[in-house]
């Protein structure tokens, strides 16, 4: 039965009429007849002319139909029509009427002159015009009885933004009887609507009044709908609402990026924690997207959090192969099982499960794929881990993008891209201080053919082990959030918008550079915590508590800015840089290699080894204490300029 019904419904979409399309255009053909009837009267009263009538009254009957089935006035929904769709109503019966005049005066004599012809075409445009009006105003009507009786009570929203977006998202609440919410005003800084009244809703300024506003209307809820609205501007309405006890929404696209079919629709969806970073996120050009097409590229720790988001930027680009190298098998398949899902046989699409610590298997995997394009990921990266297990840091950070490093050189790669972090500058933990080893590795080889270069930048929303995933688990299991300094900030971007500009470092690198990517502005994460608890519905230190635990071992309260060093040359991306350090022998990096080595023999029975410290104290000279760093940290332009932007919001 169901099979029968589906079938009906695609012969209907494949050209017959519906039923209701079919009366529709009997109806208009009627109003058609009605309209010259009245005129052939008053043509036989003031001119007593009667003659060819029938003849003239079919002609202009059926270029009036054609015409209006031509402009496909009957394949518009006239329940939600456009100012286009009665525009057509108005073009099509002009020029059927300009035609069945054109016809009657070539073919013979017609019936009343030019101007039965252009009155008939006139009066029956008003009159399926007015029949259409008239049909929208009883549907929406219809539709508030029923909102009325059957849905209530009524969630009373404001909508700021009285432009085109936000007028259609109050006409698809009005004309939608199973929607809820019921808007009833808008909010609006234009002083030429302030005042007066958009889809019969009066508009109000952002002002002092606002509060005894949304108390007098009993508004729950605020929809915004601005469209030239930028991540910054989201952000004030988003704290400026809730503050006012609403909840707020988004009327925006459900999902960014070049491939969602969907992303030109807007949807009523809920805030992102994506949308309070105060950045827009940035996307890589046509160059840089041609650079990538037709080589072989190889992506170690490809299962990781930038690491995947690396292949699927890659996989866009058209490689002439993608190989992923991981050790923990659960990654990898779930992109390798995305990517065969989205891209099946066009993409050349390899997986190999292996250890960057493992000499004879990265011998092996470059020997058989002679990859062109290396992006080294694969790291630990959990700061009071490596803190514990330093050992393992040092060997697989430090030595395992050595063994890498070596392999690339080896197998002819052209280009060579470590990632590695903002926690390398001036280093106060292990996992910092080993990604800064691992930076010397890469820069010192600017004599080879092969070109190395590192990309730096912070924390990425959303990757695994990051605090968005850790709090959003919090508050699920009903709380406590723990933050372990409410003082303590970082540099936030998304795991795209990284990915993205590690692609574009990329392309720009020519040999041994060290590319720095704009963080923008750092974020308190205790501010992080109280967003996310808002956006989940809850009320922060009532619903759900936020708890200091401590600063963990080895982390400072805060990142020092990327972008202050002066010694940074602007690249053709302004959201990229180069620092121009110039880089150590690749003998001084061997001679800091060797300390490494023997520490690693003689603390490998040590859990938490005190030689690997001394080690790293001994090899990289910007490594400082954390408390250090922490004891005067309110003095730091980072903190200043987190504490400023507080000031001003406030």
């Amino acid at each position: 039965m169901n099979h029968k019904k589906t079938e009906t419904r695609q012969t209907v979409r494949k050209g017959l009429p519906s039923k209701r399309t079919v009366l529709l255009f009997l109806m208009d053909c009627l109003w058609i007849l009605a309209v010259e009837t009245v005129c052939y009267v008053l043509v036989r009263v003031f001119q007593g002319e009667y003659r060819y009538f029938s003849q003239n009254s079919l002609l202009l009957l059926l270029c009036l139909a054609v015409a209006q089935i031509l402009f496909g006035i009957y394949r518009v929904v006239w329940r939600y029509p456009t100012t286009k769709s009665y525009l057509k109503i108005v073009f099509a019966d002009g020029i059927g009427g300009c035609v069945a005049l054109l016809i009657s005066s070539l073919t013979g004599p017609y019936f009343g002159g030019p101007w039965f012809y252009l009155s008939v075409a006139g009066l029956s445009c008003i009159m399926i015009l007015s029949s259409r009006f008239v049909y929208r105003l009883v549907f929406k009507s219809m539709n508030t009885k029923e909102r009325e009786e059957s849905y209530k009570p009524h969630v009373n929203v404001a909508v700021a933004g009285a432009g085109q977006l936000g007028v259609a998202l109050v006409n698809d609440l009005l004309s939608n009887p199973k929607v809820l919410y019921r808007p009833r005003f808008f909010v609006d800084t234009n002083p030429d609507k302030i005042g007066l009244k958009v889809c019969s809703l009066p508009v109000y300024a952002p002002d002092e009044n606002l509060k005894n506003l949304i108390l007098e209307y009993e508004i729950t809820e605020v929809f915004i709908a601005i469209s030239s609205l930028n991540s910054e501007g989201a952000e004030a309405l988003y704290r400026k609402y809730t503050e006012l006890g609403c909840k707020v929404k988004l009327y925006d696209s459900p999902i960014h990026g070049d491939d969602n079919p969907h992303r030109n629709k807007q949807v009523l969806r809920e805030f992102r924690i994506e949308d309070l970073l105060f950045r827009e996120e940035q996307t890589f050009g046509g160059e840089t997207f041609r650079f990538y097409a037709g080589k072989r590229i190889l992506v170690t720790g490809g299962g990781g959090s930038i690491g995947s988001e690396l292949c699927r930027q890659l996989a866009k680009c058209n490689p002439a192969q993608l190989i992923i190298f991981d050790i923990y098998e659960n990654n990898a398949y779930e992109i390798q099982q995305e990517l065969i899902r989205k891209y099946g046989d066009n993409l050349d699409l390899k997986v190999e499960i292996g250890s960057v610590r493992d000499v004879a298997r990265l011998e092996c995997l470059f020997r058989n794929y002679r990859p062109e394009v290396v992006f080294h990921a694969a790291a630990h990266k959990h700061v009071p881990l490596m803190e514990q297990s330093s050992c393992e840091a040092i060997k697989n950070n430090v030595f395992g993008t050595y063994n890498v490093a070596n392999v690339s050189e080896k197998y002819g790669v052209s280009k060579f891209v470590m990632i590695s972090t903002d926690k390398a500058v001036n280093p106060t933990n292990i996992m910092g201080a080993s990604k800064r080893l691992c930076e010397m590795i890469i820069l010192c080889r600017k004599d080879s053919e092969t070109t190395f270069t590192a990309v730096r930048f912070g924390n990425v929303l959303g990757s695994n082990g990051s605090v968005i995933p850790l709090f959003r688990k919090q508050i699920e299991e009903g709380g406590p959030v723990t933050v372990t300094d409410k003082r303590i900030i970082r540099y936030f971007m998304t795991i795209p918008e990284a990915s993205q500009l590690v692609l574009t470092a990329g392309f720009f690198a020519h040999a041994g550079e060290l590319f720095v990517l704009d963080m923008g502005k750092p974020v308190k994460i205790y501010d992080l915590a109280v967003n996310m608890i808002r956006l989940s519905g809850f009320e922060p230190d009532k619903d759900i508590m936020i708890e200091e635990t401590g600063l963990r071992p080895g982390e400072k309260l805060y990142e020092e800015l990327l972008m202050r060093s002066e010694n940074l040359d602007k690249t053709a991306n302004k959201m990229i840089f180069v620092e121009r350090d110039e880089p150590m022998s690749r003998e001084s990096v061997e001679e800091k290699l060797e300390i490494l080595r023997k520490a690693l023999e003689d603390g490998e029975n040590e859990l938490a080894s005190e030689k690997i410290r001394d080690a790293i104290i001994a090899t990289v000279p910007t490594f400082r204490d954390p408390s250090v760093i922490n004891r005067t940290a309110e003095q730091s332009e980072e903190m200043k300029s987190v504490d400023g932007a507080g000031e001003q919001n406030a």
